[in-house]
């Protein structure tokens, strides 16, 4: 009888462990740290107080990543992010004359504020039970932090001075008033005050600053090459800035807002689909080529 047929060839993988990611989701950022858009020399530390808030926004990105082992993988992501606004608020007491008389004021700020963000990340898979892989990761990378819409509404109340009607001189440009008569009283011998109101506007600026992330997470096997994510993660996303500022009654510009500490917590979901696959190899024959046996000669 003929030999057995050979055992086929393994099956041939095509594509290794490469995968596509897609993300979408929600933002929520801490309070970060700006500069001041008043000059406050000569209000003490105990006559301000700051407040800001960034609002929240959403996320949406798209990244290709490789399955190293089993345990470990990485990624390249990019994605765009948008938020409802940075907005401000500065509240000032000013020192009081020498009649004994102070000032006070209020400025409120608001801007829009989005980020493209490229990230490189590095991912552990703690194991899979029932089709769910927990995993945690990081990543570094840069972000492109881009504040518009900037402006600033100044209200600055101060006394009213005889020298000119009830109002006094007022810079617009510094935002300083300046008092060289008398205050005004009224008939009950209290001070008349007077509110001077004005706006900075500033331009619009791209910043860009280095960001990093922390990663934990969820995943759940679909098929073998579609995995579906829940995961949280930790954003830092450095700096930003805006472009110098204006007043449109004064000539000169003012120095740009700084903004720092701009901190994400996302929550975001997201799908992998790996490009990897088993493919048979072709089949041998099934019955193999007959040999020809030797010549036998009939006399």
């Amino acid at each position: 009888p003929p030999p057995p047929p050979p055992p086929p060839p393994p099956p041939i993988e095509v594509g290794g462990g490469w995968y596509l990611r897609g993300d979408v989701g929600a933002s929520v950022y801490t309070r970060p740290t700006y500069s001041a858009a008043y000059d406050y020399t000569g209000y003490p530390e105990s006559n301000r107080s700051f407040g800001n808030e960034l609002g929240g926004g959403g996320f949406a990105g798209v990244g290709v990543g490789y399955q190293f082992t089993p345990f470990l993988r990485g990624d390249v992501t990019g994605e765009y992010r948008y938020s409802t606004g940075l907005r401000g608020s500065e509240y000032y007491k000013g020192p009081e004359f020498d009649n004994g008389l102070g000032s006070y004021g209020v400025n409120k700020s608001s801007s829009n504020f989005d980020s493209a963000v490229v990230l490189a990340n590095a991912y552990f898979d703690l194991g899979t039970w029932y089709g769910i892989t927990p995993f945690i990761g990081g990543g570094v990378g840069y972000a492109f932090n881009h504040v518009s819409g900037y402006s600033t509404n100044q209200q600055f109340t101060s006394p009213t001075y005889a020298y000119d009607y009830g109002n006094p001189i007022y810079d617009c440009k510094c935002g300083q008033a300046y008092y060289n008569y008398a205050p005004v009283y009224d008939n009950n011998g209290n001070p008349v005050y007077n509110t001077n109101s004005g706006s900075k506007f500033y331009k619009s600026k791209t910043n860009g600053s280095f960001a990093w992330a922390l990663h934990a997470g969820l995943a759940y096997d679909v098929s073998d090459a579609l995995k579906v994510e829940v995961a949280y993660r930790y954003l830092n996303l450095g700096k930003a800035e805006t472009g110098p500022g204006f007043v449109p009654c004064c000539t000169g510009s003012l120095q740009a807002i700084k903004v720092k500490d701009i901190e994400a917590h996302d929550v975001k979901i997201g799908l992998r689909y790996y490009l990897g696959g088993l493919v048979a190899a072709p089949l041998p024959p099934l019955m193999p080529e007959p040999i020809p046996g030797p010549l036998v000669r009939k006399y």
